[in-house]
Order: structure tokens, then sequence, then C-alpha cells
């Protein structure tokens, strides 16, 4: 029996490799990934994907490392030094890392990377394939260095669950917009079934740029991309709660922070901790603590900035200009703030075991962060764990991720110097209680939504949204379904085929007027109805004189404005009766305001109803204009008895009495059919399908939530699903057939 496997792959293996004095040495990482991950990967046949860290120097070398990391579940992907230098320091580093931190000027556009960074995840999706992934298992991505790694799994197995985590942020669609492969980086992403970040910012700002980059349109918190539902989710990432809490209490750590004050002179320590990198302020931070000594120097000798700076990417011109300005601007604050007795900023450019960090977390009265731009920040969550029974004051950059869930932090502007400087001297005068008040509240918070917590509800969601999908799919008509349809077509003498036709029989135009019908839809419908035993009824919003010059001199019924007028019996048109048209006054003038506003939109009416069109319009200005109307219509709706239809780039209103369900049920009463058929694309057709006897066959154009029984895809789907019935007429020997229509 198969047992499903989770598969977890990220650009790093939560182990590194190193060479010393001739032989491997595996160290783990203690980031906060592989804490929360370990409890996944190590359990049982689930495996780690990644790169070790380090380029085998032979063959031998090689299959060393796979043995010893094949017993830790993990599985390496090895790069050249070419592989690594192109896709991670070149594409990920270069364009990615600087776009999604807001920085347009730092980026570099090399084709020869973008090459590296496209066969680098081709690289990854081949160590997964040699695996046998089955559609039973899960694969969970990590990270913007396989952005384009969902999608090459896809190609391979189209029911397996992909699930992806961002970890930095996305940035608004203009600025991803800039990147010359930014539609190759969407659709890569788009393989995944889930597609997580750590802020509500962040999901909005990818799926602006699903729609405005790549014109795929948004429902709720989900995309259609094909036949399948991709869900979009804010999933923010824990810590170890439990670690961290633990390690603070622990007698090591103890003596460790007693050291620390005691170096210190039992002054207040205010804590920086950040990797060297130009997204973490801390060049603006210097400034702020430089600010705070001139305008609070009651503070002189009473204060110390403790300034961790990991070391990172300092061969990177950039970074080592960085570094330099910082060690530029710890040393001028301290050759004139300092004296003899006192170094305002202790600054350390290291890397600390954890037991380390813990001290300076327990020891510290204030964690000073100012990220720029962050996608979460840890280091505050670390901090917050680490002060279950101690005080402690967290300032914290409202433009960090972490900021939308520890609200009772002091938040800041990493870009106002005078407002950190005030957030310190603030911290510093807080009130015990106050002070144990904010961090209960954050406590509360980082101890409930821990590493463990994050990992589970993405899984609970990815199963969730397979069970979803695979309800969906069971509705999309496929050969079985198709031959189920055409059975009851064969075995019957009577047929009724109702065809909407925008979006339906004919594809969405910007110019209404230039969605006529083509040669080969005539031939398609003339073909059908050449079978004595069919009748089309082609069913429309469209205006009952666009309809006859389209259709006019057909064999075919038509219904036009949903159902206020219809040629049905006799192919004389015919409108219901006693219907005001008084509300159109009130209506058109307010759908007319919006237009004026709007340019692209434009109103059109018809005999019982008003149209407000905005697929000319700008996109995200169109959406917003649409709602703004439908919110100033919405009291007029109820007093006239009107029916409001939100439909694919329009707004209709409409009689309420008259919609296509009444249309297409008087014709079925009168027509008496043996088979129906009904299909469309629009809330328009919800109508029909719910007023259609239950032995008629509905189908919607699009995965759509809808009453219809069945879907096809797209438009395109639709027309060859018609087809299929013409191609049934066209293989049966010609023979006369009796003429049972009427």
């Amino acid at each position: 029996m198969y047992k499903k496997r989770t598969i977890i792959i990220s650009n790093r293996l939560p182990i590194r490799i190193e060479k010393q004095e001739g032989e491997l040495k595996f160290i783990p990482s203690e980031g906060g990934l592989a804490t929360g991950l370990g409890s996944i990967y190590k359990k049982e046949n689930n495996i780690w994907i990644g790169w070790p860290g380090y380029i085998p120097e032979s063959e031998e070398e090689k299959q060393i490392i796979k043995e010893k990391l094949k017993d830790l579940n993990l599985i390496p992907v090895f790069l050249t030094e070419e592989q690594i230098e192109g896709y991670y320091e070149g594409f990920s580093n270069e364009v990615l890392w600087p776009i999604f931190h807001y920085r347009l000027s730092y980026a570099v556009y090399r084709q020869e990377n973008w090459q590296y960074y496209k066969e680098v995840n081709q690289t990854f999706c081949d160590t997964i394939r040699a695996q046998q992934p089955d559609a039973r298992d899960e694969i969970w991505i990590h990270d913007y260095q396989l952005m384009l790694l969902p999608k090459l799994i896809r190609q391979n197995d189209e029911k397996i669950s992909i699930g992806y985590f961002q970890h930095i942020p996305f940035p608004p669609d203009e600025i991803f917009r800039c990147i010359p492969w930014r539609n190759e980086l969407l659709e890569g992403l788009l393989g995944a079934d889930l597609i997580a970040f750590h802020t509500y910012n962040d999901t909005q700002h990818f799926l602006s740029a699903c729609t405005h980059i790549i014109g795929l349109t948004i429902k709720n918190n989900s995309l259609q991309v094909g036949d399948r539902s991709v869900y979009v989710e804010v999933f923010p990432m824990g810590i170890d709660y439990h670690k961290f809490s633990v390690l603070a209490e622990s007698p090591e750590v103890h003596d460790l922070g007693k050291s620390i004050k005691e170096q210190y002179q039992n002054r207040k320590i205010i804590l920086s901790i950040d990797r060297l990198d130009y997204s973490k302020g801390i060049l603006e931070r210097l400034h702020a603590f430089e600010h705070f000594l001139i305008n609070w120097p009651e503070y002189e000798n009473e204060v110390v900035l403790y300034m961790l700076v990991v070391p990172s990417r300092d061969t990177v011109p950039q970074y080592k200009l960085l570094r330099d300005e910082i060690d530029r601007m710890a040393g001028h604050i301290n050759a004139v703030y300092g004296t003899n007795e006192w170094t305002p900023i202790a600054y350390y450019y290291n890397t600390y075991p954890v037991e380390q960090l813990s001290a300076l977390y327990t020891t510290a009265d204030i964690c000073l962060v100012t990220s720029l731009r962050d996608g979460m920040n840890l280091v505050c969550k670390e901090y917050i764990a680490s002060k279950e029974n101690r005080l402690g004051v967290l300032i914290l950059s409202e433009l960090a991720g972490a900021s939308k869930e520890l609200l009772d932090a002091i938040q800041v502007n990493p870009n106002a110097i005078d407002e950190i400087s005030r957030a310190i001297a603030q911290a510093l005068q807080m009130p015990v209680e106050e002070q144990r008040t904010r961090m209960d509240a954050n406590i509360e918070i980082v101890k409930k939504f821990n590493i463990n917590h994050w990992v589970k509800v993405f899984f609970n969601r990815l199963r969730e949204i397979k069970t979803i999908q695979k309800n969906e799919m069971s509705r999309k008509v496929r050969d079985e379904i198709r031959e189920t349809i055409f059975s009851a077509y064969q075995n019957s003498k009577k047929r009724l085929f109702f065809l909407d036709y925008d979006g339906t029989l004919i594809g969405f135009h910007k110019d209404a007027d230039a969605a006529a019908p083509t040669t080969g839809l005539y031939s398609i419908l003339e073909k059908l109805q050449s079978d004595d035993a069919n009748q089309i009824v082609i069913i429309s919003g469209r205006p009952r004189e666009t309809l006859e010059r389209w259709f006019g001199g057909k064999d075919y019924f038509l219904v036009a404005e949903h159902g206020a007028w219809t040629n049905y019996p006799a192919h004389q048109w015919i409108p219901r009766s006693q219907l005001s048209t008084r509300w159109k006054i009130p209506v058109k003038h307010i759908m007319s305001k919006f237009a004026n506003l709007t340019a692209g939109a434009s109103v059109e009416e018809k005999t019982y109803s008003l149209a407000w069109h905005y697929r000319k319009a700008q996109q995200g200005l169109g959406q917003l204009r649409s709602q703004e109307l439908v919110d100033a219509l919405r009291y007029l709706i109820p007093h006239h008895g009107l029916q409001l239809l939100q439909g694919d780039k329009v707004i209709e209103v409409k009689n309420g009495e008259v919609n296509k369900g009444m249309a297409a049920l008087e014709i079925v009463n009168d027509y008496n059919p043996d088979f129906i058929f009904a299909i469309g694309d629009d809330v328009t057709d919800e109508d029909m399908f719910i007023e259609l006897p239950t032995n008629a066959f509905t189908v919607k154009v699009g995965n759509k939530k809808s009453e219809a029984q069945f879907y096809v895809e797209n438009q395109e789907d639709a027309v060859r699903l018609i087809h299929y019935f013409v191609e049934q007429i066209e293989s049966q020997p010609q023979e006369s057939t009796l003429n049972i229509k009427q």
C-alpha cells in the first residue's frame, strides 16, 4: 500500500556542509524554518530537497554526501559555481531581492542570469522527478529562488498537491512589472494549488499582478488557472516559541545574561540584530540613535546600543559599501558622543550561537527593529518569546510583516528618524505596568501562532483546496460526461438547444459590436439546426435589433434582452407586456454620471434594461467604479422592483419580472422537448439553469460557482462541445427524417 509523502523543497537544506582539515562536516541549521519543518521531513519516508551549500570536489565526495544526507531524509541538489553565481547571486539577489524590497535602482537584468535561474529550477524539478512523486504526495516549495518550480512540477502531474510559500515581501504590480520575465515568474508560481505570504498586503499585490499583468480574474482569494482554482492565502510564519522560552530560563543563558549586564555596567541595553542587508534600515537606525543622543542628553552614559550585524553577501559591491557605511557611522557616533567610561554603540559584525542570542534577548531592555521592508522579521518574535517572565519593550517598523500581528509594540516609520528617536525615549520611560501589558499581549500572539501552528494551518488549507478542486473537476465535461449527454441526445426525438451568445458562442471584445458571428460559428449553427429533430434558441442579453441583424431569417428562435423580447413561436418579435420603464430615468442618470467619471465606460440602453459597460476602462479603475455604481444603485433596485446583474465587465439593471429562466421555461412548456441542452457563461444564465427541468443538461462556461450541472473551461471549449453534436450529425448516414419541429 502506497504511503503518501511530504516533500519539502527550498534553496538550502537545513544542514550545511563544510570541509575542515580535509574532512566533511555536516552542521545542522538552527533557523526557524529548519526547526518548524523538522517534525515533518524527519518522519517516515518524507524528504527535504535543496542545495547543501557545498560544491563536491569529486564524484566520490558527491556519493559520500548523498549517503550521509539520505540517512537524514535529505536529498541534495548539486550546483556548479557558475550556476550559484548566475542563479543565486545573480538573478535571485540582483533582480528578485531588490525588486521585492522596492529597490528598483539596485536591480541588474542580465539575460544569462535568467537562463541560469531557469536551468537551476529545472535541475530541482529533475531531482524531484527522480524521487518518483505520486499524485497522493504533498510538495511544499519555499521562497523566491524557486518561483518557476511549481509549474515545472505541475507539467509532470496535474493532480499532485503543490504549495508555495514566499518568505519575503511581494511588491505592487507596477514595481513587479519592471522585471522583463515577470509573466514567466507569475505563471511559474501559478503551478501551485496554494500560494501563501506573510501579510494581507503581499497577497493583494500578488493578485493584482496576476490581474494586471497576465489578465486573470480574481474571485475572493482565488484565481482560475485552466481548470484549477489556485488559492492565495495569508499565513504569517511563527517561531519555535517553546525553544526560546525554555532557553531563556536555562542556567547557561542566565549566566551569559548576567555577564552581559556586568560588562555594560547595568546600563539600559537597546538591542539591534540584523543580517547585513539594505532592507534592514541599519543606517537609518544609527541616524535615529544619534538624534536620540542629541535630543535626550540626560541618557548620556545610561544606554548602550548593542548592534549585532550578521555577515551576508559582503563580497557584493552594494553590501560591501553598506558595511563600510555602517562601520563609519558607528565609529562617528562613538567618537563624537562617547567618553572614556562609555561607548554608546557596541558594534559586532559576527555570527552568534543561539545561546548567546538568547542571553541578549533576556537582558535587552529594548529591541529595536527598523526594517525598511521585511517579509516577517523573526528577531522581534524571538525577543518576545524570551520575555515571558521579564520586562522589555519592542520598537517595531510598521514596514515589517510582524507589525501586522504585534500590534502592542511601539510601531514606527523606519524612515522617520525623529519618530524612532522619540520611540526610544518612550520605551526608556515606559512604566512597568505598561511594559507588562504590552509584552503579555504580544506573547499571546507569538505563543499561539508559533512555527508548528504555521505548518499545520498551511497543510490543512492545502488539503481543503485539493478537495475543492476534486469536487470541481467532477463537474468538468470530460469524455464520460460528454458521452452521457450524447447518449441522451441519440435517444431523443425532439431537442432544444438554449445557447447564450457573448462569452459562449463568441469571445468577448472590448468593442461589443466587433463580437459579430464568424463564418465558422454560422457553419456550426447551421449544421446543428440541419437535423430536423434539433431546434436552436439563442438566448442573450443583446438588443433584439442586434440579434435580428445577425440571425434574422434563420430557423433559430431568438430571445433578446434576457427575455424581454422573443420571436417564439412565429419568428415575430413580441415584448413581455405591461412592463414599466419609468425607472430608467433615475438609473440612467446615475450610470451616465459614473460613465463620465470613467474613461472607457459607456451606457447601453435596451428596451427594458440599462447596461453600464467597462470593458474598455483601465482594469483596476473600472472595477472600483463598478462597485461604486452598484452601491449608488442599491436604494433604487427594491423601490422599482428591479434586478441588478454583475456580469463580465458589465453592470446591468432590468425589470425584475424579466429573466432568461422565465423565457426559457415558457418555450420548454410550449415546445415539449424530450432533450434540453443549455449553455452560458454569465450570472444571467443562472436563472435559466435554475428554471429548466431537472432532466435538462446545463453547462456553465468557466469553473465558477453555478447552478449548472457541468462546466467547460472556456469559450473555445463551449464551441467545441456544441461542435461535438455537429460531428455526430455529420457521421450519421444521410437519410430522410421526419420533420417533427412544431
